[in-house]
Protein backbone atom coordinates (compact mmCIF):
# COMPACT_ATOMS: atom_id res chain seq x y z
CA UNK A 1 0.00 0.00 0.00
CA UNK A 2 1.27 3.42 -1.01
CA UNK A 3 2.24 5.75 1.82
CA UNK A 4 -0.64 8.51 1.92
CA UNK A 5 1.60 11.03 3.03
CA UNK A 6 2.85 14.06 1.14
CA UNK A 7 6.12 13.79 -0.59
CA UNK A 8 7.74 16.99 1.58
CA UNK A 9 7.02 14.99 4.54
CA UNK A 10 7.76 11.70 3.51
CA UNK A 11 11.73 12.95 1.91
CA UNK A 12 11.79 15.65 4.93
CA UNK A 13 13.79 13.96 7.30
CA UNK A 14 16.29 13.07 4.21
CA UNK A 15 16.30 16.33 2.76
CA UNK A 16 17.40 17.85 6.70
CA UNK A 17 19.83 14.97 7.08
CA UNK A 18 21.87 15.77 3.84
CA UNK A 19 21.54 19.38 4.48
CA UNK A 20 22.87 18.49 7.69
CA UNK A 21 25.79 17.09 6.43
CA UNK A 22 26.42 19.51 3.87
CA UNK A 23 27.08 21.93 6.09
CA UNK A 24 29.36 20.25 9.11
CA UNK A 25 32.60 21.11 7.58
CA UNK A 26 31.64 24.71 7.86
CA UNK A 27 31.81 23.73 11.84
CA UNK A 28 33.67 20.69 12.57
CA UNK A 29 37.93 20.37 13.17
CA UNK A 30 39.73 18.01 10.69
CA UNK A 31 39.68 14.87 12.88
CA UNK A 32 36.00 14.88 12.92
CA UNK A 33 35.65 14.96 9.23
CA UNK A 34 38.33 12.37 8.61
CA UNK A 35 36.16 10.32 11.13
CA UNK A 36 33.32 11.16 8.43
CA UNK A 37 35.32 10.11 5.13
CA UNK A 38 36.49 6.94 6.80
CA UNK A 39 33.02 6.28 7.81
CA UNK A 40 31.53 6.99 4.48
CA UNK A 41 33.87 4.51 2.99
CA UNK A 42 33.23 2.01 5.29
CA UNK A 43 29.28 2.13 4.72
CA UNK A 44 30.26 1.99 0.83
CA UNK A 45 31.90 -1.35 1.26
CA UNK A 46 29.46 -2.18 4.11
CA UNK A 47 26.56 -1.84 1.52
CA UNK A 48 28.34 -3.88 -0.95
CA UNK A 49 28.97 -7.15 1.64
CA UNK A 50 25.20 -6.38 2.45
CA UNK A 51 23.79 -7.29 -0.86
CA UNK A 52 26.22 -10.13 -0.81
CA UNK A 53 25.90 -11.78 2.74
CA UNK A 54 22.32 -9.92 4.44
CA UNK A 55 20.16 -10.46 1.00
CA UNK A 56 22.09 -12.99 -1.28
CA UNK A 57 22.81 -15.43 1.57
CA UNK A 58 26.71 -15.45 1.18
CA UNK A 59 29.00 -15.56 3.54
CA UNK A 60 32.41 -13.64 2.57
CA UNK A 61 35.89 -13.57 4.35
CA UNK A 62 37.52 -11.42 1.27
CA UNK A 63 36.16 -8.27 1.36
CA UNK A 64 39.49 -6.61 2.36
CA UNK A 65 40.89 -8.25 -0.69
CA UNK A 66 38.16 -5.91 -3.12
CA UNK A 67 39.03 -3.03 -1.14
CA UNK A 68 42.63 -3.71 -1.97
CA UNK A 69 41.84 -4.17 -5.57
CA UNK A 70 40.16 -1.12 -5.88
CA UNK A 71 43.11 0.96 -3.51
CA UNK A 72 46.05 -0.42 -5.50
CA UNK A 73 44.38 -0.32 -8.97
CA UNK A 74 43.15 3.14 -9.00
CA UNK A 75 47.20 4.20 -7.53
CA UNK A 76 48.98 2.54 -9.79
CA UNK A 77 46.66 3.42 -12.48
CA UNK A 78 47.11 7.20 -11.41
CA UNK A 79 50.36 7.49 -10.46
CA UNK A 80 53.88 6.93 -11.66
CA UNK A 81 55.12 4.01 -12.16
CA UNK A 82 51.99 3.30 -14.51
CA UNK A 83 49.70 4.56 -16.81
CA UNK A 84 49.54 8.31 -15.70
CA UNK A 85 45.79 8.18 -16.65
CA UNK A 86 43.63 11.00 -15.55
CA UNK A 87 42.24 10.28 -11.46
CA UNK A 88 38.73 10.13 -12.83
CA UNK A 89 39.10 7.67 -15.49
CA UNK A 90 41.84 5.76 -12.92
CA UNK A 91 38.86 5.96 -10.54
CA UNK A 92 36.31 4.15 -12.74
CA UNK A 93 38.47 1.63 -14.45
CA UNK A 94 39.79 0.78 -10.31
CA UNK A 95 35.88 0.05 -9.95
CA UNK A 96 35.73 -1.89 -12.84
CA UNK A 97 38.70 -3.72 -12.03
CA UNK A 98 37.53 -4.69 -8.51
CA UNK A 99 34.28 -5.87 -10.35
CA UNK A 100 36.62 -7.76 -12.73
CA UNK A 101 38.35 -9.43 -10.15
CA UNK A 102 35.18 -10.35 -8.41
CA UNK A 103 33.36 -11.51 -11.67
CA UNK A 104 36.84 -14.43 -12.08
CA UNK A 105 35.81 -15.62 -8.27
CA UNK A 106 31.74 -15.95 -9.20
CA UNK A 107 32.06 -18.84 -10.73
CA UNK A 108 33.26 -20.19 -7.30
CA UNK A 109 30.70 -17.94 -5.21
CA UNK A 110 27.88 -19.62 -7.85
CA UNK A 111 28.63 -23.10 -6.86
CA UNK A 112 29.90 -22.92 -3.23
CA UNK A 113 28.05 -21.71 -0.33
CA UNK A 114 28.04 -21.09 3.35
CA UNK A 115 31.19 -22.48 5.32
CA UNK A 116 32.83 -23.20 2.29
CA UNK A 117 32.29 -20.09 0.48
CA UNK A 118 33.43 -17.97 3.68
CA UNK A 119 37.13 -20.17 3.54
CA UNK A 120 36.95 -20.18 -0.28
CA UNK A 121 36.82 -15.99 0.32
CA UNK A 122 39.54 -16.00 3.11
CA UNK A 123 42.05 -17.52 0.51
CA UNK A 124 41.55 -14.56 -1.44
CA UNK A 125 42.83 -11.90 1.75
CA UNK A 126 46.18 -14.06 2.37
CA UNK A 127 46.85 -14.62 -1.44
CA UNK A 128 46.15 -11.06 -1.68
CA UNK A 129 48.35 -10.02 1.12
CA UNK A 130 51.23 -11.78 -0.41
CA UNK A 131 51.00 -9.89 -3.83
CA UNK A 132 50.76 -6.47 -2.37
CA UNK A 133 54.43 -7.61 -0.37
CA UNK A 134 56.06 -9.09 -3.35
CA UNK A 135 54.21 -7.00 -5.83
CA UNK A 136 56.97 -4.28 -5.47
CA UNK A 137 57.35 -2.27 -8.60
CA UNK A 138 53.05 -2.10 -8.55
CA UNK A 139 52.17 -1.90 -5.04
CA UNK A 140 55.50 -0.53 -3.31
CA UNK A 141 56.13 -3.39 -1.19
CA UNK A 142 55.70 -3.41 2.42
CA UNK A 143 55.78 0.42 2.48
CA UNK A 144 53.20 0.72 0.62
CA UNK A 145 52.66 3.72 -2.14
CA UNK A 146 51.59 7.47 -1.94
CA UNK A 147 47.80 8.57 -3.61
CA UNK A 148 47.67 10.73 -6.38
CA UNK A 149 44.72 12.96 -5.46
CA UNK A 150 41.70 13.23 -7.26
CA UNK A 151 41.06 16.05 -9.72
CA UNK A 152 38.23 16.97 -11.95
CA UNK A 153 37.72 19.48 -14.49
CA UNK A 154 40.68 21.26 -12.49
CA UNK A 155 39.49 20.92 -9.31
CA UNK A 156 41.65 19.06 -7.18
CA UNK A 157 40.95 17.62 -3.67
CA UNK A 158 44.01 18.05 -1.67
CA UNK A 159 45.75 21.18 0.06
CA UNK A 160 47.38 22.41 -3.62
CA UNK A 161 45.65 25.66 -3.30
CA UNK A 162 45.68 26.28 0.57
CA UNK A 163 43.98 30.14 -0.12
CA UNK A 164 40.80 28.78 -1.13
CA UNK A 165 37.85 29.63 1.66
CA UNK A 166 34.14 29.32 1.32
CA UNK A 167 32.11 31.90 3.64
CA UNK A 168 35.25 32.18 5.69
CA UNK A 169 36.14 28.71 6.23
CA UNK A 170 39.65 27.48 4.58
CA UNK A 171 39.05 24.28 2.88
CA UNK A 172 41.76 22.16 2.90
CA UNK A 173 42.07 18.50 1.25
CA UNK A 174 39.44 17.02 4.46
CA UNK A 175 36.93 19.35 3.65
CA UNK A 176 36.84 19.08 -0.34
CA UNK A 177 37.16 15.16 0.20
CA UNK A 178 33.89 15.11 2.66
CA UNK A 179 31.94 16.39 -0.37
CA UNK A 180 33.65 13.89 -2.75
CA UNK A 181 32.51 11.53 -0.18
CA UNK A 182 28.87 12.33 0.57
CA UNK A 183 28.31 12.00 -3.60
CA UNK A 184 30.12 8.62 -3.70
CA UNK A 185 27.83 7.94 -0.62
CA UNK A 186 24.53 9.17 -1.98
CA UNK A 187 25.08 7.06 -5.49
CA UNK A 188 26.05 4.20 -3.19
CA UNK A 189 22.84 4.64 -1.60
CA UNK A 190 20.27 5.25 -3.84
CA UNK A 191 21.74 2.42 -6.31
CA UNK A 192 21.70 -0.07 -3.45
CA UNK A 193 18.19 0.53 -2.66
CA UNK A 194 16.65 0.40 -6.04
CA UNK A 195 18.36 -2.82 -6.11
CA UNK A 196 17.03 -4.28 -3.29
CA UNK A 197 13.37 -2.61 -4.40
CA UNK A 198 13.85 -3.98 -7.64
CA UNK A 199 13.37 -7.37 -9.54
CA UNK A 200 17.06 -8.37 -8.42
CA UNK A 201 16.77 -7.59 -4.69
CA UNK A 202 13.40 -10.01 -4.91
CA UNK A 203 15.23 -12.65 -6.69
CA UNK A 204 17.84 -12.43 -4.70
CA UNK A 205 16.52 -13.10 -1.48
CA UNK A 206 14.30 -15.74 -2.81
CA UNK A 207 18.09 -17.48 -3.30
CA UNK A 208 18.80 -17.09 0.25
CA UNK A 209 15.24 -18.37 1.75
CA UNK A 210 15.26 -21.15 -0.26
CA UNK A 211 17.59 -22.21 -3.81
CA UNK A 212 14.57 -24.85 -4.64
CA UNK A 213 11.47 -22.59 -4.77
CA UNK A 214 14.02 -19.67 -6.10
CA UNK A 215 14.37 -22.34 -9.16
CA UNK A 216 10.70 -23.40 -9.08
CA UNK A 217 9.88 -19.41 -9.42
CA UNK A 218 12.02 -18.99 -12.64
CA UNK A 219 15.12 -17.21 -10.83
CA UNK A 220 18.62 -18.74 -12.01
CA UNK A 221 20.27 -19.25 -9.01
CA UNK A 222 23.91 -19.74 -9.57
CA UNK A 223 23.58 -16.69 -12.19
CA UNK A 224 22.14 -14.40 -9.48
CA UNK A 225 24.42 -15.83 -7.17
CA UNK A 226 27.79 -14.88 -9.14
CA UNK A 227 25.95 -11.52 -10.27
CA UNK A 228 25.57 -10.23 -6.72
CA UNK A 229 29.34 -10.97 -5.99
CA UNK A 230 30.50 -8.85 -8.54
CA UNK A 231 28.22 -6.23 -7.69
CA UNK A 232 29.24 -6.57 -3.62
CA UNK A 233 33.10 -6.55 -5.37
CA UNK A 234 32.43 -3.21 -7.49
CA UNK A 235 31.11 -1.67 -4.13
CA UNK A 236 34.39 -2.56 -2.47
CA UNK A 237 36.28 -1.34 -4.90
CA UNK A 238 34.74 2.28 -4.65
CA UNK A 239 35.10 1.85 -1.06
CA UNK A 240 38.76 1.11 -1.23
CA UNK A 241 39.46 4.16 -3.83
CA UNK A 242 38.16 6.62 -1.03
CA UNK A 243 39.91 4.92 1.55
CA UNK A 244 43.10 5.24 -0.90
CA UNK A 245 42.28 9.36 -1.40
CA UNK A 246 41.18 9.67 2.80
CA UNK A 247 44.62 7.98 3.84
CA UNK A 248 46.48 9.00 1.57
CA UNK A 249 48.97 6.66 1.50
CA UNK A 250 48.13 2.89 1.36
CA UNK A 251 49.91 -0.31 3.07
CA UNK A 252 49.29 -3.84 2.55
CA UNK A 253 49.14 -4.43 6.16
CA UNK A 254 45.66 -2.25 6.14
CA UNK A 255 44.11 -4.85 3.95
CA UNK A 256 44.32 -7.78 6.23
CA UNK A 257 41.98 -10.46 7.80
CA UNK A 258 40.74 -8.04 10.62
CA UNK A 259 39.76 -5.52 7.80
CA UNK A 260 36.89 -8.32 6.89
CA UNK A 261 36.35 -8.99 9.91
CA UNK A 262 35.21 -5.66 10.47
CA UNK A 263 33.21 -5.66 8.18
CA UNK A 264 31.45 -8.53 8.77
CA UNK A 265 30.57 -6.87 12.37
CA UNK A 266 29.57 -3.93 10.47
CA UNK A 267 26.52 -5.68 8.78
CA UNK A 268 25.60 -7.69 11.58
CA UNK A 269 25.30 -4.97 14.02
CA UNK A 270 23.24 -2.78 11.75
CA UNK A 271 21.50 -5.56 10.24
CA UNK A 272 21.38 -8.17 7.14
CA UNK A 273 19.97 -6.98 3.88
CA UNK A 274 19.61 -3.46 4.91
CA UNK A 275 21.24 -0.33 3.39
CA UNK A 276 20.69 1.98 6.04
CA UNK A 277 21.70 -0.92 8.86
CA UNK A 278 25.10 -1.09 7.58
CA UNK A 279 25.67 2.46 7.41
CA UNK A 280 24.74 2.60 10.72
CA UNK A 281 26.69 -0.49 11.62
CA UNK A 282 29.86 1.02 9.56
CA UNK A 283 29.32 4.48 11.58
CA UNK A 284 29.65 2.50 14.44
CA UNK A 285 32.57 0.11 13.81
CA UNK A 286 34.41 2.84 12.09
CA UNK A 287 34.16 5.67 14.57
CA UNK A 288 34.76 3.73 18.15
CA UNK A 289 38.19 3.31 17.63
CA UNK A 290 39.39 6.65 16.53
CA UNK A 291 37.55 8.13 18.91
CA UNK A 292 38.73 5.91 22.09
CA UNK A 293 42.40 6.87 20.59
CA UNK A 294 41.87 10.32 20.78
CA UNK A 295 39.77 10.15 24.02
CA UNK A 296 41.91 7.37 25.76
CA UNK A 297 43.41 9.13 28.71
CA UNK A 298 40.61 10.04 30.10
CA UNK A 299 39.06 6.14 29.89
CA UNK A 300 39.87 3.98 32.56
CA UNK A 301 41.54 0.21 31.53
CA UNK A 302 42.54 1.99 28.53
CA UNK A 303 46.51 3.44 27.41
CA UNK A 304 47.16 6.13 25.54
CA UNK A 305 48.68 4.99 22.30
CA UNK A 306 52.86 4.37 23.18
CA UNK A 307 52.50 4.40 26.72
CA UNK A 308 52.49 0.73 27.49
CA UNK A 309 51.65 -0.87 30.51
CA UNK A 310 49.60 -3.25 31.49
CA UNK A 311 45.89 -1.45 30.26
CA UNK A 312 45.07 -2.59 26.91
CA UNK A 313 45.22 -0.48 24.08
CA UNK A 314 42.37 1.62 22.47
CA UNK A 315 41.95 -0.34 19.14
CA UNK A 316 41.73 -3.75 21.37
CA UNK A 317 39.42 -2.35 23.35
CA UNK A 318 37.21 -0.87 20.69
CA UNK A 319 36.93 -4.47 19.44
CA UNK A 320 36.08 -5.77 23.04
CA UNK A 321 33.42 -3.31 22.83
CA UNK A 322 31.85 -4.34 19.31
CA UNK A 323 32.26 -7.89 19.87
CA UNK A 324 30.13 -7.08 22.84
CA UNK A 325 27.31 -5.66 20.93
CA UNK A 326 27.59 -8.50 18.52
CA UNK A 327 26.16 -10.59 20.99
CA UNK A 328 23.92 -8.59 22.48
CA UNK A 329 22.53 -8.33 18.79
CA UNK A 330 22.32 -11.57 18.27
CA UNK A 331 20.62 -12.41 21.67
CA UNK A 332 17.94 -9.48 21.68
CA UNK A 333 17.96 -8.61 17.99
CA UNK A 334 18.84 -10.65 15.52
CA UNK A 335 17.76 -8.09 12.91
CA UNK A 336 20.36 -5.51 14.02
CA UNK A 337 20.17 -1.40 14.51
CA UNK A 338 17.94 -1.31 11.83
CA UNK A 339 15.34 -3.47 13.01
CA UNK A 340 15.32 -1.71 16.38
CA UNK A 341 14.86 1.74 15.02
CA UNK A 342 11.81 -0.28 12.67
CA UNK A 343 10.12 -1.43 15.45
CA UNK A 344 10.45 1.97 17.55
CA UNK A 345 9.06 3.70 14.43
CA UNK A 346 5.95 1.59 14.64
CA UNK A 347 5.69 1.61 18.36
CA UNK A 348 5.39 5.82 17.73
CA UNK A 349 3.02 5.74 14.34
CA UNK A 350 0.55 3.11 16.49
CA UNK A 351 -1.84 5.32 17.59
CA UNK A 352 -3.72 4.97 21.10
CA UNK A 353 -7.19 3.59 22.02
CA UNK A 354 -9.54 6.61 22.65
CA UNK A 355 -12.98 6.03 24.15
CA UNK A 356 -15.61 7.80 22.52
CA UNK A 357 -19.61 8.26 21.91
CA UNK A 358 -21.40 5.55 19.80
CA UNK A 359 -20.63 5.24 16.22
CA UNK A 360 -17.21 6.61 16.78
CA UNK A 361 -14.62 3.83 16.71
CA UNK A 362 -10.95 3.91 16.79
CA UNK A 363 -9.13 4.17 13.64
CA UNK A 364 -6.23 1.75 12.00
CA UNK A 365 -3.56 3.05 10.43
CA UNK A 366 -2.16 1.42 6.64
CA UNK A 367 0.15 -1.37 6.98
CA UNK A 368 3.25 0.03 5.99
CA UNK A 369 5.85 -1.92 3.89
CA UNK A 370 9.93 -0.95 4.88
CA UNK A 371 11.46 -0.35 1.74
CA UNK A 372 14.88 -0.73 3.42
CA UNK A 373 13.93 -4.30 4.11
CA UNK A 374 14.60 -6.37 0.76
CA UNK A 375 12.04 -9.32 1.72
CA UNK A 376 9.03 -6.57 2.69
CA UNK A 377 8.70 -6.87 6.05
CA UNK A 378 5.39 -5.20 7.28
CA UNK A 379 4.08 -3.80 10.24
CA UNK A 380 0.62 -2.69 10.96
CA UNK A 381 0.13 -0.13 13.24
CA UNK A 382 -4.00 -0.24 14.13
CA UNK A 383 -5.51 -1.02 17.41
CA UNK A 384 -8.59 -2.61 18.79
CA UNK A 385 -11.52 -0.52 20.21
CA UNK A 386 -13.01 -3.15 22.49
CA UNK A 387 -13.81 -0.55 25.55
CA UNK A 388 -15.99 1.04 22.95
CA UNK A 389 -17.93 -1.90 21.99
CA UNK A 390 -18.66 -3.00 25.31
CA UNK A 391 -19.93 0.68 26.05
CA UNK A 392 -21.91 0.44 23.28
CA UNK A 393 -23.03 -2.90 23.92
CA UNK A 394 -24.39 -1.54 27.75
CA UNK A 395 -26.43 0.86 26.08
CA UNK A 396 -28.90 -1.76 24.50
CA UNK A 397 -29.31 -4.08 27.22
CA UNK A 398 -32.73 -3.73 28.72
Amino acid sequence: MSDPRPLLLRRGPLLLTALLLCALPFYLDAFWLRIGLFSMAAAIGAVGLGLLSGTAGQLSLGHAFFLAVGAYGYVWLAGEPGPGLPPAVATVLAVLLAGAAGGLFSPVAGRVKGIYLGVATLALVFLGHHVLLTADSVTGGFNGRSVPPLELGGFTFAESDPGLTVLGVPFGAEERLWYLGLALFAVTWFTARGLLRGRPGRALAAVRDSETAAAVMGVHVARYRSAAFVVSSMYAGLAGVLLALSFRRVVPDYFSLALSVDYLAMIVIGGLGSVAGATAGAVFVTALPLLMTRYADQLPLVATPGSGGGSIGPTEASRYLYGAAIVVILLYAPDGLHGLARRLRARLRRRPTVTGPPGTGPSSGPDRTDPDTPSGTTGTTGTTGTDDTSARAKEHTP
